[in-house]
């Protein structure tokens, strides 16, 4: 075990990159160097407001640190991610990991060859709702998820699969662990050029079925993630970081090994058998996700243990999206020539009949 510090630069310090620049003051095992921006009077403020230094360029970083953070455009994640392999340096890396699918087994290869550690920022496994369910036996038959926000023109270059959805992807894929077999999905770009909002269903090699869908154009917000299994019900609440649980006792395979109930909602009649209904309100205190999250990377790295959230979950998480937006581009293609058929024949509805093609 290495008692020094890691010491840690943050290469982007806008909106989320500041914040994480603040948040390494905080993490016990974590020295923040510095912090590196293209926009160099940012980069001084925010350098200034931390007391640590500010670098002139990237290649000014690599002979003061151990480990940087990329919280840059999605578009420059594979250049730096890759000279900082280059330079011998861990990484953590924003979601999605990297631009294209290719670009991120290219890092995942380089990194293994010279034994460092990426982690991807796949932070909602780090919410206290989710941290939560550590001991709680999951087994999901079917998902739904929503995930929505009010509009903000920051996150709009990207279609909001990969800006909001991609989130609950990653977690899909991480509690069910099987392989998808068919997507179905529509999504429709409504105040900007990108998709923004979207549905996706996906259906799993095991029989899992998960409903997904993340809109940036909602009068509220929300994030919600809801697991239906064998005699239970889960829902989780990541805004408020709180996940509810109800559930059928079963002596012979109790959903949890070391867990104390908090409410028994009455009995109910199953033939011959009597199960009671219990209720469990579950909550992880004073967790913040993002603080969480860092920590968990420093320490990886300090103790050389496998990441919460791997290269390989963010190229899982990455490829599903894209399969999923291939699947939107479909529908839209469909869509359109549908509208130019019913443009052709003055709208009849008996013209547009679908051949499931």
């Amino acid at each position: 075990m290495d008692f020094s510090n890691i010491r840690v630069a943050v290469i982007g310090v806008g909106h989320l990159g500041s914040i994480q620049a603040k948040l390494y003051k905080e993490v016990p095992e974590a020295e923040l160097v510095g912090v590196y921006d293209i926009d160099e009077e940012k980069c001084r403020r925010i350098a200034k407001e931390l007391n640590v230094k500010a670098f002139q360029s990237l290649d000014s970083v690599w002979g003061e640190v151990d480990a940087i953070n990329v919280v840059t455009p999605t578009t420059t994640h594979h250049a730096i991610a890759l000279e900082a392999l280059n330079q011998d340096k861990h990484v953590f890396i924003e979601k999605p990991v990297t631009e294209k699918i290719f670009q991120a087994y290219e890092l995942k290869e380089l990194a293994e060859k010279k034994n460092l550690t990426i982690q991807v920022g796949h932070i909602e496994r780090f919410n206290p709702a989710m941290l939560a369910l550590t001991d709680v036996r999951l087994n999901p038959i079917f998902i739904e998820a929503h995930r929505l926000a009010t509009f903000n023109p920051r996150g709009t270059d990207v279609a909001v699969v990969l800006d909001l959805m991609i989130h609950d992807i990653d977690l899909v894929l991480n509690l069910i662990k099987s392989v998808p077999t068919r997507i179905s999905a529509n999504g429709v770009g409504v105040i900007s050029n990108n998709i923004d909002i979207a549905n996706a269903r996906i259906e799993f090699k095991n029989g899992c079925v998960a409903n997904l869908t993340a809109s940036r154009i909602s009068a509220k917000k929300m994030r919600k993630m809801r697991i239906f299994q064998k005699d239970a019900y889960i829902s989780m609440d990541f805004n408020e970081g709180v996940s509810e649980i109800f559930y059928l006792e079963n002596e012979g395979q109790p959903l949890f090994e070391n867990g104390t109930l908090a409410l028994s909602l009455g009995e109910i009649e199953l033939g011959e058998l009597k199960k009671e209904i219990k209720y469990n309100r579950l909550q992880r205190e004073n967790a913040n996700p993002l603080k969480e999250e860092l920590t968990s990377f420093v320490d990886t790295v300090k103790n050389k243990l496998t990441p919460v959230v791997t290269i390989q979950d963010g190229i899982n998480a990455l490829n599903l999206a894209y399969k999923i937006l291939k699947q939107i581009s479909k529908h839209q293609y469909y869509l359109s020539k549908q509208m130019e058929l019913q443009n052709q024949t003055g709208g009849k509805k008996e013209d547009l009949s679908f051949n499931g093609k």
